[in-house]
């Protein structure tokens, strides 16, 4: 994601999402009485760091954009290009959120509307001075209210790619924390969603030979998903954004276990999502999840559209239905250039 993060027409994905609507057909569903329509990928040209939110019939989507904060709001994501990006936030001139404005996410959390952003200081865009911060919005509609600055969350260490969950009644932080010449997978405790508190635990760290790639040794992205039996995941990204061996791992944690212990976690050996060249999907990354109105479970993440294209605003959104194993693991069905979600 250090720089500002489409599959080409002819290598799109089709997806078949229930109960969107669609400008590009129908397709009869398994059961009767119920349409499956078409969302093709990438969703949009470019869209580094996408992030998807549904609250009731409404999809939220964000994405960086390098100097601002903006929502697109649809009801069907086959058509999330024709939504309006409206700007909901803008950087101040001075201060510590001033440039770099990267990886956006919005969340609902006990009624309000709380964005997650990586930002930098001004005249100090290095990684000594990039934080993550928050902003707060007490309106239903998060397209309108006023957005109020919380301010930097105050973690231990300058860092990127800010996330939240709740669990078991308690809310955390996760982030990928600069330690020496890496970045590494972080969680502290939060009193509320903009305030950390007590000691922070790394939770991993780039120890495998995917995860360093394109000469730095990085995790970063998290992102949070529940297992249908109660296990723990976090999602996240390896290597440089600007190899193709950027790919995206997982840590997963049993039911029941602390999240604030490393020895919680369990990092899984390979790559749940890679390179995938006969789906056009080259450096996949920096997902999120979300769920559909039925309940099913899918990721948003970027890609680009053919080797060697780097980190740049070309990479593009692409969505894709998550199953889950025997395990109670996530797994993602092979990636193919069309794809029926029932």
């Amino acid at each position: 994601m250090r720089a500002l993060r489409g599959m080409l027409p002819g290598l799109a994905l089709a997806i078949l999402v229930p109960g969107l609507a669609t400008g590009s057909g129908v397709v009869q569903a398994a059961e009767p009485g119920i349409a499956a329509q078409v969302a093709t990928n990438p969703l949009l040209p470019g869209g580094p760091d996408p992030w998807i939110v549904r609250h009731g019939d409404t999809y939220y989507y964000m994405a960086t954009l390098g100097d601002r904060l903006a929502i697109r709001a649809t009801r069907d994501l086959s058509r999330l290009a024709e939504a309006t990006e409206t700007a909901v936030w803008r950087p101040p001139v001075t201060g510590p959120n001033a440039q770099s404005i990267w990886a956006p996410e919005l969340h609902r959390i006990e009624g309000k509307w709380y964005i997650y952003y990586t930002a930098a200081a001004a005249g100090q865009d290095d990684d000594a001075h990039r934080g993550v911060f928050v902003l707060e919005n007490a309106s239903a509609d998060p397209l309108k209210g006023k957005w109020i600055d919380r301010g930097r969350v105050a973690t231990a260490r300058p860092g990127i790619d800010g996330t939240t969950f709740e669990h078991r009644g308690k809310r955390y932080f996760v982030y990928s924390p600069y330690v020496g010449s890496e970045s590494d997978l972080a969680i502290v405790a939060m009193t509320n969603p903009w305030t950390v508190i007590g000691p922070e635990t790394i939770l991993a760290r780039p120890d495998r030979a995917w995860e360093r790639q394109g000469g730095r040794q990085i995790l970063e992205g998290p992102a949070f998903l529940k297992g249908p039996k109660g296990d723990l995941f976090l999602a996240y990204s390896g290597s440089a954004c600007w190899s193709d061996g950027y790919a995206v791992g997982l840590l997963r944690a049993p039911a029941g276990a602390d999240p604030l212990k490393a020895a919680s976690w369990r990092k899984a050996p390979e790559p749940i999502l890679k390179t995938t060249p006969s789906a056009g999907v080259f450096a996949p990354g920096h997902n999120g999840f979300f769920t559909e109105p039925g309940g099913a479970t899918w990721m948003v993440y970027h890609a680009n559209t053919a080797a060697e294209m780097g980190c740049t605003g070309k990479r593009a959104p692409h969505i894709q239905r998550v199953t889950f194993d025997a395990s109670g693991a996530p797994a993602l069905p092979k990636l193919e250039r069309e794809a029926v979600v029932r």
